[in-house]
């Protein structure tokens, strides 16, 4: 479960402070399917890091599975953030000499997981998101659709229980945005957490809760029923 208690962020710029976010109040339970919104600036972004742990607020409340995350430390934050959230990026950010495989493996690596451990692991993942053909293959020799599909395998390898998805879509063409939505959505099927950021009607309009913000507030909160009618 994910809330936020009159959280801000705020930033200076030159002589000026900018209101990224303004005494934000939001509850997310476990194994909702979210889609935030709203123009350039509006403080979609911003409320994504301090949501995935990577950015703390000026002030606020912040509690994760009930864990209040403002007291942590930088150590304490990155271990709970490589525990329970997963990221993926509207650019992929795959390590281009690494094989698909390898790009997924890589934090299992990173942790200290055992070899065995992490072919299970990401074997088991290459199958359900239709990439063991392609295990082999580095990123310039995959589809984009691909290439994201890898990025979302590599977000879930170590089990989180929140994916934080900052326009999965972006750089993909409408088949390979609907492969990589059906694919994120299975994963929300499952039981996982899913907040996705996007400019996309289409693509917001998918999740099951639609949030707008505006200048660093949250102007709409609607379930799909009540949007669609």
């Amino acid at each position: 479960m994910i809330e936020l208690r009159s959280v801000s962020r705020h930033f200076v710029m030159g002589d000026q402070q900018v209101r990224a976010l303004d005494e934000v109040d939001l509850r997310i339970e476990s194994g909702e399917y979210l889609s935030i919104m709203g123009p350039s600036g509006s403080g979609k972004s911003t409320l994504l890091n301090i949501i995935g742990l990577l950015d703390r607020p000026t002030s606020g409340e912040y509690l994760l599975d009930g864990r209040d995350t403002i007291s942590l430390s930088d150590d304490e934050l990155a271990l709970m953030r490589g525990r329970k959230i997963g990221f993926v990026f509207q650019s992929f950010h795959l390590v281009p000499r690494m094989t698909a495989f390898e790009n997924i493996e890589l934090p299992m690596v990173l942790a200290g997981e055992p070899a065995a451990q992490r072919r299970r692991r990401v074997t088991e993942l290459l199958d359900s998101l239709s990439l063991a053909d392609r295990a082999h293959h580095r990123p310039n020799e995959l589809s984009g659709g691909q290439r994201q599909r890898v990025a979302i395998a590599r977000a879930m390898v170590m089990k989180p229980t929140v994916l934080l998805a900052d326009e999965p879509t972006g750089n993909l063409d409408h088949a390979s945005g609907a492969e990589v939505l059906n694919a994120i959505e299975s994963l929300n099927a499952a039981g996982i957490t899913l907040l996705v950021v996007t400019h996309d009607i289409e693509v917001g309009d998918r999740a099951r809760r639609r949030i707008r913000m505006r200048d660093g507030r949250i102007v709409e909160d609607r379930e799909k029923e009540a949007v669609s009618g």
